[in-house]
C-alpha cells in the first residue's frame, strides 16, 4: 500500500504477497480492498505487468496508462491505493549436453543472470562450476516448463533421447546446436517416434543468432542473445493455474453481487442466506444494500 485517506485499516508500508491462485500472505487492508487487490493481483501474474490499484469514492478519475480505478464501497469511506508487481520466477537455461559450448552456455547464461540445469550421463559439477544442478540424462524427468529456454548441445552423444526430453517440457524456446544435416536426420527420427510436428517445427536450429561464430563461446553467446531476444520480444507465455488450484480458488471465493468484487468466503464480513443460497459480503454497505432489494441483485 502506497497512500491511503482515513478510514481505511490498511496504511502505506502494508505488504502482501499473493498467488497465482489467490492465496494472501500479509496485509493490504480489508474488506472491500482485499478482494480487489486480489483480483487485480491474479491479472497482473496472468498479464505480467504491474499496476496503480486506486480505491475511491471519487470514480470521476481521468484514465491513467497502468492504474486501475475503483469505487469504494465500504460504508466508512476512505481512499486507498496500492502498487501491484508480478515476480517472475528466474528465467532458466536447460543445457543438454557435455560439450565445449555447453560448457560455455553455461558460463555467459550464469553471468547474464539465468540459472542454469545441466543434464548429461556424463556431467559432473566440476566439469560445469555454474550450474545450479547436474542431472544424469538417464534419471531426468520432463517436467512441463513453458517459461525455460532449452538449447540441446550434445553434439553426437544421446541427441535423439535428449533431444525427445527436452521438447517434453514444451519449452518457451529449444535451440539444437547442430549442422542442418544433422538437425533433418534427428528430427525426422523423432516425427517417425509420433513427436508432433508442431513440437518439431519450433527448434532452432542451427541455434543461436547468425553471428558468423566460430568458436565455442563465440557460438554461445550467439545463442544466449537468440534467447534474450525471445525473453524481451513481449511474447511471453501467460501464467497458468492448475485446474486443482482453479478449483480451490473457485471453491473459496464468492463474487459480492453487490460491488461486484471477489469475497474471500472464509474471510467475508457477512454471510446471508438468500433462496437456499449463502451470500457473501465484503462490508456493512454491501450487505445493507442487498437486504433492501435483494431481487436487484440476484435473479
Amino acid at each position: 500500500m502506497v497512500r491511503r485517506e482515513a478510514p481505511t485499516s490498511g496504511k502505506p508500508g502494508d505488504k502482501a504477497i499473493i498467488t497465482a491462485a489467490g492465496e494472501v500472505k500479509g496485509w493490504v487492508g480489508g474488506g472491500c480492498t482485499r478482494g480487489i487487490v486480489i483480483k487485480e493481483a491474479m491479472a497482473a501474474i496472468q498479464e505480467r505487468s504491474p499496476r496503480l490499484v486506486r480505491i475511491q469514492n471519487d470514480t470521476n478519475t481521468a484514465e491513467q496508462s497502468g492504474v486501475k480505478n475503483y469505487k469504494m464501497t465500504c460504508m466508512s469511506g476512505g481512499s486507498v491505493e496500492v502498487y501491484i508487481e508480478p515476480l517472475a520466477p528466474v528465467s532458466e537455461i536447460k543445457i543438454f549436453g557435455r560439450s565445449h559450448i555447453a560448457k560455455a552456455l553455461c558460463e555467459v547464461g550464469h553471468s547474464a543472470g539465468f540459472r542454469i540445469s545441466v543434464i548429461s550421463d556424463l556431467a559432473d559439477d566440476i566439469m560445469f562450476p555454474d550450474a545450479a544442478t547436474v542431472t544424469p540424462l538417464s534419471e531426468y524427468e520432463p517436467e512441463h516448463t513453458p517459461h525455460d529456454f532449452v538449447v540441446v548441445c550434445t553434439q553426437g552423444e544421446d541427441d535423439e533421447k535428449s533431444m525427445a526430453a527436452a521438447l517434453k517440457t514444451e519449452p518457451r524456446y529449444v535451440g539444437f546446436v547442430a549442422s542442418r544435416k544433422k538437425a533433418n536426420s534427428v528430427l525426422m527420427y523423432l516425427k517417425r517416434e509420433g513427436v508432433p510436428h508442431e513440437q518439431l517445427a519450433s527448434v532452432k536450429t542451427p541455434a543461436g543468432l547468425d553471428l558468423n561464430a566460430k568458436t565455442p563461446s563465440e557460438v554461445a553467446i550467439s545463442i544466449l542473445a537468440q534467447i534474450i531476444q525471445e525473453k524481451r520480444s513481449g511474447k511471453e507465455t501467460s501464467t497458468t493455474v492448475s485446474a486443482e488450484e482453479e478449483r480451490e480458488l473457485n471453491d473459496e471465493l464468492y463474487i459480492n453481487p453487490v460491488c461486484k468484487i471477489p469475497v474471500q468466503k472464509s474471510t467475508a464480513k457477512h454471510v446471508l442466506e438468500y433462496k437456499n443460497e449463502k451470500v457473501y459480503f465484503c462490508c456493512d454497505g454491501c450487505k445493507e444494500s442487498f437486504e433492501k432489494e435483494p431481487a436487484a441483485y440476484i435473479n
